[in-house]
């Protein structure tokens, strides 16, 4: 296919769509998934692990939504994989909000999480909702010695041989995959961008204390604990569970087990040591380019940034940083709110030192590349869910529209840095949803009666099937303006001399989460 085929959609005259068909097969056709331009979540991950595998962890929708769920799930493995692969402890989540992520990465992964949001009405409540997860996890301890000691009771007197041999074979396993984590400087992600000279990344020492602390542990519970129990263990934070000693049969082995337990003692101490960095600490502080992370974060060492569905700028400001700061060796960021991204050609308007959200490439600047708002507002769309019958709120829609036509008329207004917002959810009728609206907006509404309200909404109502039907068109273009802004996004890495890898991953279900696709970077070694 070739853009000659795609130029018949068009009339040569008026420039007016002609061809419905042959416009949805172009923006098909320019979509993420059709220009092959991501990489596969899996095969990242794979790069990453090496030969271990990703471990099961707790249901989150047990205190989140099943979108929110789904979002934390999938990121926060990737991002424990990427901290992994660098051999480093600290994460720091921009735009933090209610602290989902952040949370979940500190307690489901032992990471020390810096939790970063502008609002410091959320930031407290982050606060009071980590201490409420933190009851979650007490819960699970619990639930897991009661487990133990009923495992212990039951198979203390006449274990079968077939048992004891499944159950080493389980720890053996799981000290292989320590070993395994031992030599992650091995990995590459050489498979996925053979030209980048990514060669691989020393672990920390941080890293590993925690390797030699795993393999002490499965060494002292060798042939103690069933798999159900192992598996147990595995939702818990490392240092979650205490760890039951079996019977005792004679004075040797218990002398062998006194010295398990003085060397698990040992190291018991040292987690402890350890278990106030594996917190979560949310920060109120409004981010920008600019930004000097070390001002608010006091002991800043080498960490991972992340951003689940930073909004408009913040999204293109986590990636400078990235890139300016030394201290941070990956970037795992997911943007949306696409239409409240600051646009350099937006407006003509010559201001060179100006940090914008849009373009970020050197190539799109040269082209002096713009979107603009409504272009950035289709961008927003979520086409996966109109496809499954999850329709456009037409109705909204229609209100937003006929109120434009009103403030214009009446008001004399075209353009205003107010926003509308949430408000016709809130309205019980048109007349209810356009006063509240000009009262947002700080328009007088005393001298609009409501029959000239109401003869608004009569005048365009026949005309909704047409406001619907052009909204689809937008919802077919959506993908299309996306990936623009992504590639943008990506190529800015691209440029950069201190990137190894950089790429954009499909992280999400689109129908659960529309805003799917994350920016993901990793510095060369020499950086490190």
């Amino acid at each position: 296919t070739d853009d000659d085929t795609f130029s018949n959609m068009f009339c040569g005259n008026s420039k007016k769509l002609i061809d419905v068909h042959l416009f949805a097969l172009a923006a098909q056709y320019y979509s993420m998934s059709s220009l092959g331009v991501s990489t596969p979540l899996e095969d990242l991950l794979e790069a990453l692990r090496g030969d271990n595998q990703g471990k099961t962890g707790i249901k989150t929708d047990e205190f989140m939504n099943n979108k929110k769920s789904h979002e934390v799930q999938v990121m926060s493995e990737l991002v424990d994989n990427i901290a992994k692969y660098c051999g480093i402890k600290q994460v720091i989540d921009i735009g933090s909000g209610k602290g989902y992520l952040s949370s979940f990465l500190s307690m489901q992964y032992n990471l020390k999480v810096y939790g970063i949001d502008s609002s410091n009405t959320t930031t407290n409540g982050a606060h009071e909702r980590n201490r409420k997860l933190k009851k979650h996890w007490r819960a699970y301890q619990s639930r897991a010695r009661a487990n133990v000691e009923s495992q212990r009771l039951e198979k203390a007197n006449d274990r079968p041989v077939q048992s004891e041999i499944n159950c080493k074979a389980i720890n053996e396993k799981l000290l292989n995959k320590t070993s395994s984590l031992q030599h992650q400087d091995q990995v590459t992600i050489q498979d996925l961008a053979p030209s980048c000279g990514f060669t691989g990344i020393a672990t920390s020492e941080t890293s590993k204390q925690t390797e030699v602390d795993l393999a002490s542990r499965t060494q002292s519970d060798e042939s103690k604990l069933s798999e159900e129990v192992l598996a147990i263990l595995n939702v818990l934070p490392a240092d979650a569970v205490e760890v039951f000693s079996s019977s005792r049969s004679n004075c040797g082995e218990l002398c062998e087990e006194e010295k398990e337990q003085r060397k698990m003692a040992s190291l018991k101490a040292k987690a402890s040591k350890l278990r106030e960095s594996n917190l979560y600490f949310p920060l109120t502080s409004c981010i920008t380019a600019e930004t000097e992370l070390s001002d608010i974060i006091t002991d800043l060492e080498d960490c991972v940034m992340v951003g689940l569905h930073t909004c408009g700028d913040l999204a293109a400001n986590t990636l400078r940083i990235f890139t300016a700061k030394p201290e941070i060796k990956a970037v795992c960021s997911v943007g949306c709110c696409y239409h409240l991204l600051s646009e350099q050609f937006e407006n003509q308007e010559d201001c060179p030192e100006e940090v914008w959200g849009f373009p970020m490439c050197q190539y799109l600047k040269d082209k002096g590349w713009c979107c603009g708002r409504n272009a950035r507002m289709s961008a927003c769309l979520a086409l996966e869910r109109v496809a499954v019958g999850q329709m456009l709120p037409t109705e909204s829609l229609f209100y937003r529209a006929v109120l434009q036509v009103i403030i214009e008329e009446i008001y004399g207004v075209t353009k205003s840095d107010r926003h509308v917002g949430k408000t016709f959810s809130k309205s019980s009728s048109f007349i209810d949803y356009v006063r509240k609206s000009l009262k947002k907006l700080e328009l007088d509404d005393s001298k609009l009666p409501d029959s000239c309200i109401m003869d608004y909404y009569e005048k365009y109502k026949h005309r909704m099937n047409e406001l619907e039907a052009f909204n689809m068109l937008k919802v077919v273009l959506a993908p299309c303006v996306e990936v623009l802004i992504l590639l943008d996004r990506l190529c800015y890495l691209k440029e950069q001399d201190n990137i190894a890898w950089s790429g954009l991953v499909k992280l999400f279900d689109p129908v659960k989460s529309p805003r799917c696709y994350a920016v993901i970077a990793l510095k060369k070694q020499s950086c490190f």
